[in-house]
């Protein structure tokens, strides 16, 4: 096992700059995604740990040791790609074996480490097998034995998961996290799937354009991400967004308003433009309000469209009704004047109808329209001690 040191490493083709200037340092034993969507730089700051693509600037480390300039081999590093690229004429034992034998190992040590990882990833009494008698999820765990042998210090994923069906994909996420638990060694894995990088990380490292962007645990990602980037990439479906001004009784948008005293926060002045942010499940149908601690005052609503999903529905609330839709048409999917709300299946909500919905104050964020940078997560503090909610013949105190 080691950590994985990136210093000022920035990768340069030509005029593109696919990594520029990355810190980040990663914990013996840790298991860290590089996710983001495609052409952020994830694969190619992968590439720059393994050797395989040489960085235009900075420095890597591998546990104490500077490996910049080293090859592949050298490294003390073992990696598993999206194509499983496994050897069609050679059986399981034989695919897993490969570079064990090419490098003299004898054969006694090579049946203990093919025969342990087989154990590990549960491919007892397959080793006479031929790839193309294996499903794809069996093939995968091949090729993940073939890198466990090695015994490398840095295990190096890239996308090992995305040729697999959507099933199988959410088998194979318990296996690696298993897998992670067994070996306890370091995982670097690069996924564009916020789902495996939210379930199988210890921490997540957001990339956008070959900059990171935000480096936490999932949930600091998911409930205080650092900018409007990392806000609208993690989490399905995405945050809403609504643009607003700061004034001095708080955030006000063309829609509504939300109370607080904006000299409590550092970085907001009355007059600022900014983005408010809050995720589906933080809006409330009016009835429900009397369940937060700190509810927004009500906001008038028309539901669109809803989408069951089994455990919950995601209902489209228009902020204005002819504007909203004419907005979800031009963007092509929730427009800037809509909300997107998720209610439990049994809620009683029929499209086309007006509602009132509160959001949870605690959950709200806020972002600099200019920079994208967060301001705030949750504004409870600094609040009115007079915010009274009205609604459904119930009254509940704003907690301040």
């Amino acid at each position: 096992m080691a950590r994985v040191t990136l210093e000022h490493v920035t990768k340069r083709y030509e005029e593109v700059v696919a990594v520029e200037d990355m810190n980040l340092e990663i914990e013996d034993g840790e298991f860290v995604c590089l996710v983001g969507p495609s052409g952020c730089g994830k694969s190619t700051t992968m590439e720059t740990i393994a050797g395989l693509t040489p960085p235009s600037e900075g420095t890597i480390y591998i546990g104490d040791r500077e490996v910049t300039n080293l090859p592949p081999k050298d490294r003390g590093v073992a990696m598993v790609f999206q194509n499983i690229a496994l050897f069609p004429h050679m059986d399981v034992y034989d695919n897993i074996s490969f570079g064990l034998r090419l490098r003299d190992y004898d054969k006694e040590e090579i049946d203990r480490r093919v025969e342990d990882a087989a154990d590990i990833v549960q491919l007892e009494g397959m080793l006479d097998r031929m790839p193309d008698e294996m499903s794809g999820g069996q093939r995968q765990r091949v090729a993940i034995a073939r890198a466990i042998v090695r015994n490398p210090d840095v295990f190096l994923m890239d996308e090992p998961l995305a040729n697999l069906d959507a099933k199988l994909r959410v088998h194979m996420r318990t296996e690696l996290q298993r897998l992670h638990r067994e070996l306890d060694t370091t995982i670097v894995y690069v996924t564009h799937d916020q789902a495996e990088a939210m379930t199988m990380s210890d921490r997540i490292a957001v990339l956008d354009g070959g900059e990171l962007q935000q480096v936490d645990p999932p949930l600091v990602c998911y409930n205080e991400p650092a900018n409007l980037f990392v806000a609208g990439f993690i989490g399905s479906p995405s945050m809403n967004f609504v643009e607003g001004e700061i004034t001095a009784g708080g955030f006000e948008s063309d829609y509504f308003t939300v109370a607080f005293d904006p000299d409590r926060f550092a970085g907001t002045s009355v007059g600022d433009p900014v983005i408010l942010g809050v995720r589906p499940e933080d809006v409330y149908l009016v009835d429900r309000a009397e369940d937060l601690d700190s509810p927004t005052n009500q906001i008038p609503t028309t539901t669109d469209v809803q989408e069951p999903m089994g455990d919950e529905i995601f209902v489209y609330l228009l902020l204005d009704e002819e504007e909203g839709r004419t907005m979800a048409e031009e963007e092509g999917g929730l427009g800037s004047n809509q909300l997107l709300m998720s209610v439990s299946p049994d809620t009683d909500v029929a499209e086309g109808e007006s509602v009132e919905v509160v959001l949870d104050r605690s959950r709200l964020n806020l972002f600099d329209v200019e920079t994208g940078e967060a301001i705030a997560h949750g504004i409870v503090e600094g609040a009115p001690e007079d915010l009274q909610y009205e609604g459904s013949g119930a009254e509940a105190e704003s907690d301040t």
